[in-house]
């Protein structure tokens, strides 16, 4: 007899969920186009078409629904950075393909990027502390890679952290102009990356 209970149970976490993840969407767009600092309750349960009292039964505090636009960006990277790995191959293959499923991030959540890259500092105490755990648990999967490819001699002897900085670099700004439903879809632009990063520009010997 408990069984109809626990699946009605089961049924409106799922819904509770649901909702909650749809406020963490449109909340990202709110704070991207004005800011964590400059966003107010208000306006987020505008947005969200919630009273206060709802809106805090969802996401606890302002805090905690910025860190949850920040998780959902390091769920997605850390899930792809997993792909990866499972794929296997070369050293090459593995860096081209962590690019690939970087970019795809950003071309799908164009918003979220924007907060996780601009409004971090906002985050306090644990959660800051878990952000940074988590950033620097992906930063180590990438000098990983680059190390492997050092230790095959399939790469040079670059530095692997200065490196994977750089890699960084270059992906995280596409976000500026990489839009989704934009002349340039994430694959366009990872293969060409890729092969930039790691063959460079230069041509023959010689010639500069």
């Amino acid at each position: 007899m408990a069984q109809p209970e626990a699946t009605g149970d089961s049924r409106r976490r799922a819904n509770w969920q649901a909702r909650r993840e749809a406020i963490i969407d449109t909340s990202a767009r709110v704070f991207a186009r004005q800011g964590y600092h400059a966003t107010g309750i208000t306006e987020l349960c505008t947005a969200n078409d919630l009273g206060k009292g709802a809106l805090y039964h969802y996401i606890g505090s302002k805090e905690e629904l910025l860190a949850a636009i920040h998780d959902r960006v390091m769920d997605e990277v850390m899930a792809g950075a997993d792909r990866v790995a499972r794929a296997g191959g070369t050293p090459s293959r593995q860096l081209a393909m962590l690019g690939d499923e970087l970019l795809d991030v950003i071309h799908r959540y164009p918003d979220h990027v924007w907060v996780f890259l601009h409004e971090f500092p906002a985050l306090t105490g644990e959660r800051a502390e878990q952000f940074r755990q988590r950033r620097r648990q992906y930063e180590e999967r990438v000098e990983a890679v680059l190390q492997a490819g050092v230790d095959s001699g399939e790469f040079r002897p670059v530095e692997p952290r200065l490196t994977t900085l750089a890699w960084l670099g270059m992906h995280n700004y596409t976000y500026l102009w990489l839009k989704a439903g934009g002349p340039l879809t994430a694959r366009d632009v990872a293969k060409p990356f890729a092969e930039i990063f790691m063959h460079g520009i230069a041509g023959e010997p010689g010639r500069v």
